[in-house]
């Protein structure tokens, strides 16, 4: 299948998704062949269940010739929350930007499978089919692990690793997920109501099990309508099945020796001082920054200081 692309001007958006228009409904991509090798180091990996599925991507066009930045963003995300940051990147340092959705998010294919061993040979295939050889990593939450994961596998293909506000560790923070699948599980729309009304009402049921109102209008970013009918475009029968899978982190024996930052809030509890040990043994030429008055969404609290500690870290 071919790329849909055309040429842009520097920092102007192409949307692409493989083989298919962005913003299209993709069907699972099914046949492809998965790195058995690079699993043979983690325990119970599953290779046969982890085949590559489509991702849809953004891509922010910059001048430059230097590694590309890809973000992958964490549960219940998509590549858009990192939209304005990636424009704000392309202009400082014109290098290529691409925001990516993981499976079962945003406008990429939906599996029953969503463990970091798929989402990492995802991630994989589509950098190989778009000719990147090696890229500046950069994940939040969920997205973060992702990133670690395919640091260690693949190290050859990470220049540089940008962890957001996670760690390599069991993640022991009280999370609110479940909650969160069970109120949205619950959410009930009539057909064919403006959409304005849709996600009032939505935001209404909530309510009762998603107290903060700036979660709220996280979840409702997966709001979507389709021929009058209102649901959600994550998948969450597959994000409930494998949620004690998304907050593990698989045991490594090997470590990655490139450049790396993790970069946490100091209002987040994601990453303590409890997580270093691990951090440094997996990778050893790791630097721990937090950013003052930061949340676990760092880039969205803090989008300056975020963006400033991006560009220090990629050009030191």
């Amino acid at each position: 299948m071919s790329l849909l692309c055309r040429i842009c001007p520097a920092g102007l958006l192409l949307r692409r998704t493989l083989g298919l228009c962005a913003g299209s409904v993709l069907l699972g991509s099914r046949g492809l062949c998965s790195d058995a090798s690079r699993w043979s180091s983690v325990p119970n990996a599953s290779v046969g269940s982890a085949s590559p599925v489509s991702l849809s991507y953004d891509v922010f066009d910059g001048k430059g010739t230097d590694a590309p930045l890809v973000f992958l963003h964490g549960l219940f995300g998509s590549k858009t929350n990192f939209h304005s940051i990636a424009k704000s990147l392309v202009q400082r340092t014109g290098r290529k930007v691409l925001t990516v959705d993981a499976r079962n998010h945003g406008n990429s294919t939906h599996s029953p499978v969503l463990t970091y061993e798929a989402m990492t040979n995802d991630l994989q295939h589509l950098l190989s089919q778009l000719h990147i050889g090696k890229c500046v990593l950069i994940g939040h939450s969920m997205g973060g692990k992702v990133a670690m994961v395919t640091a260690l596998l693949q190290p050859a293909l990470v220049e540089q690793l940008v962890v957001i506000d996670i760690s390599p560790r069991q993640t022991t923070v009280r999370t609110m997920f479940p909650s969160y699948i069970q109120a949205m599980k619950a959410v009930k729309l009539d057909s064919n109501i403006p959409r304005s009304t849709a996600r009032r009402l939505a935001e209404d049921q909530l309510r009762a099990h998603v107290k903060e109102r700036s979660i709220r209008q996280f979840l409702l970013t997966n709001l979507v309508e389709q021929n009058g009918q209102y649901s959600w475009r994550v998948n969450l029968e597959a994000i409930s099945e494998h949620l004690d899978d998304l907050l593990s982190f698989p045991d490594f024996n090997i470590t990655y020796e490139g450049p790396t930052l993790f970069l946490g809030g100091t209002n987040s509890s994601y990453i303590s001082s409890e997580d270093y040990p691990e951090i440094h043994r997996l990778f050893p030429h790791a630097d721990i920054q937090y950013i003052p008055d930061a949340s676990h969404w760092i880039h969205a609290d803090k989008p300056l200081d975020f963006i400033s500690s991006v560009i220090s870290f990629v050009q030191s």
